[in-house]
């Protein structure tokens, strides 16, 4: 009978020990490796150079002046004697409404006027006779007194006749609805036949002037104190009567042919926004800009000649919104460093403080590193691919 093969106990013991050395002989091959090399990052080294510096700053446009058409009397509307979406002018007729009974009323106050005049010309010839007779005691003063009293009663009847003559007569002017400003009527929202009434909510047409036009921008007060200093130092250069010159960018992306003007002289900050509503004018003879449009108006603020430029792709934000980079320094170490950018030029923000020149920001690999970190910089490459710049 065959028994089964076994190996000696000295030698599973050499064995395992074996074993155990070349673990260990592993182990410490790994160890002596050492840690992984520094992350590669590439970088921008700050430098100052002349840049032409402009803001565009996004808006709506409103009408110059807008007058909603409303009647002033209560009546039949009897015509309608303009043509919707033309444009009228100031004091032109636009529509008719029954004058019949403001007519009548003004007829019977010019009567009364009449009748009151013909009684003070009896009472102030009465009293002309009573003032001879008074003095020769032929009338007592007390009938004298009377007719004094009747000529002064009688002219006061004529003021009276006189204003009711005036209101009949605005009323009867009121029937005839005329156009209170320039510019562009919308469609009729009453039309022939429909009764009209004073005071009444709705209105009978809307009239909007659209040359020149506005456009309304909301501007950061800081962006406002800014412009305020360019101005006043002479960077933004600005027309005679203290307004700066202004560009309009169309929501299709074009230009506006006509330069505009815009005023600095808001003095209310939206506590919620921390805007303000700055107002610039634009000419609009071709009626090509309408109300409730969305557009940039583009402000130049001429050449800034020490502009640091960063890539906005090195550009992060903080919770709050605030900008932010990844700055090197001398030991090559991260850091996060705030800064504040006032516009753009291409691809680039235009930063005013935070860096200065020969700072390095981290344009590629800002993923992979975090402040404090060691890295290796090498320049940055604009042509490296989108997966090479994350």
């Amino acid at each position: 009978m065959n028994r089964p093969f076994r190996l000696p106990a000295t030698a599973i013991l050499v064995s395992a020990v074996s074993l155990l050395a070349l673990s260990g002989c592993g182990k410490k091959s790994t160890q002596q490796g050492g840690a992984p090399p520094p992350q590669q990052v590439q970088i921008v080294t700050m430098q100052t150079q002349p840049v032409h510096v402009s803001t565009q700053l996004p808006g709506r446009l409103e009408a110059f002046e807008i007058a909603m058409v409303r009647p002033q009397v209560t009546g039949v509307v009897q015509k309608r004697l303009f043509t919707e979406g033309a444009d009228v002018v100031a004091g032109q007729q636009l529509y008719q409404i029954d004058p019949s009974t403001y007519q009548a009323v003004y007829d019977s106050a010019s009567g009364q006027l009449a009748q009151a005049q013909a009684n003070a010309a009896t009472a102030r010839a009465k009293l002309e006779r009573y003032g001879p007779l008074v003095k020769a005691h032929a009338v007592s003063k007390q009938e004298y007194d009377d007719a004094l009293a009747a000529a002064k009663s009688a002219d006061a009847q004529i003021l009276i006749a006189r204003g009711q003559v005036e209101a009949a007569a605005v009323n009867l002017r009121y029937t005839k609805v005329n156009a209170p400003i320039s510019g562009r009527i919308g469609r009729s929202l009453l039309t022939v036949g429909a009764l009209a009434t004073s005071g009444q909510t709705g209105n009978l047409a809307v009239i909007t002037r659209l040359d020149p036009i506005y456009v309304d921008v909301n501007l950061p007060a800081v962006s406002l104190l800014r412009f305020r200093r360019e101005v006043a130092s002479g960077r933004i250069h600005v027309n005679p009567d203290n307004t700066v010159p202004v560009s309009l960018q169309m929501e299709d992306g074009s230009t506006y042919e006509l330069p505009g003007k815009m005023e600095f002289s808001e003095v209310n900050v939206d506590e919620a926004t921390a805007t303000v509503v700055v107002r610039a004018v634009f000419p609009n003879p071709k009626k090509l800009l309408l109300p409730g449009m969305y557009v940039h108006a583009t402000l130049d603020e001429g050449i800034d000649p020490n502009a640091l430029l960063v890539p906005q792709q090195a550009v992060t934000r903080n919770t709050h919104g605030d900008p932010q980079v990844l700055a090197l320094d001398a030991d090559n170490k991260v850091a996060l460093r705030a800064i504040t950018t006032t516009a753009t030029r291409g691809s680039d923000w235009i930063v005013s403080s935070g860096l200065k020149p020969g700072d390095r920001v981290i344009v590629v690999g800002l993923l992979k590193v975090h402040p404090g970190d060691k890295v290796t910089p090498v320049p940055f490459d604009s042509g490296s691919s989108p997966e090479e710049k994350k």
